[in-house]
């Protein structure tokens, strides 16, 4: 099912930009032009995450934010504030937002923080304390991985990505999606990143390299985990 987000903004050309590109994401987009209609629709369509800008007629963004956490603690708000209004995001933050943009902002910021924040509340599957295959026996807890008994020695983003695939088996992973699980869209690094410490993954884990059985390459789209 598609996510459905809620744009809480008075500015009309913000909201179609916005509307176009969480669109062509592939959410569900609502919207409301003041603070009252907004908290309104929030209460009534329960949308997977809002997005409220703080300056806001009728009602402000922080009192929406307010009054919608105390009844509706487990939707999530990211809050839009002014460059400057260091308070809004201090306050906003105290009274439950999960996260702010301060505006200008990009739009690939934006979706990459939504995006981490849905990633937060919708629970998603962690990868077994322990999990072995082939050769490989890897210990979550620990931080360690095994090769034949002999312990292998990863960086902290290689075994971060190596969890990220036993959390999600035989599932299609793209550059972007790796990205921003495992480097997160505070430190946005390129997508030849991901490229480069699947090779040193490969190096160490796989019997043969330059014929990987365990981390596969789906061309066009990314790779695919099937230890």
């Amino acid at each position: 099912m598609k996510s459905k987000i809620l744009i809480v903004e008075d500015e009309p050309a913000m909201v179609a930009g916005l509307r176009d590109n969480f669109e062509y994401e592939g959410y569900e987009v609502i919207s409301a032009e003041d603070g009252a209609s907004g908290l309104e629709r929030a209460l009534s369509e329960n949308p997977d995450l809002v997005v409220l800008d703080v300056m806001m007629p009728r009602m402000s963004g922080l009192d929406v934010c307010k009054q919608l956490k105390a009844k509706r603690p487990s939707t999530p708000i990211i809050m839009l504030t002014a460059r400057g209004q260091e308070i809004d995001k201090v306050v906003g933050l105290e009274l439950g937002a999960d996260d702010y943009v301060t505006k200008p902002f990009s739009v690939r910021e934006l979706m990459a923080r939504v995006k981490a924040v849905l990633r937060r509340v919708s629970a998603p599957a962690a990868a077994p304390e322990v999990y072995k295959f082939s050769d490989i026996e890897v210990n979550v807890r620990s931080n360690e991985v095994r090769r034949n008994g002999n312990l292998v020695d990863l960086s902290a983003k290689e075994f971060a990505l190596l969890a990220y695939f036993i959390a999600h088996p035989v599932e299609t992973l793209s550059r972007d999606r790796l990205l921003d699980a495992v480097w997160g869209y505070e430190n946005y690094p390129s997508t030849r990143t991901v490229d480069t410490h699947i090779v040193h993954l490969r190096q160490k884990l796989e019997p043969n390299p330059e014929e990987p059985r365990f981390i596969l390459t789906v061309h066009g789209s990314g790779y695919k985990f099937v230890g």
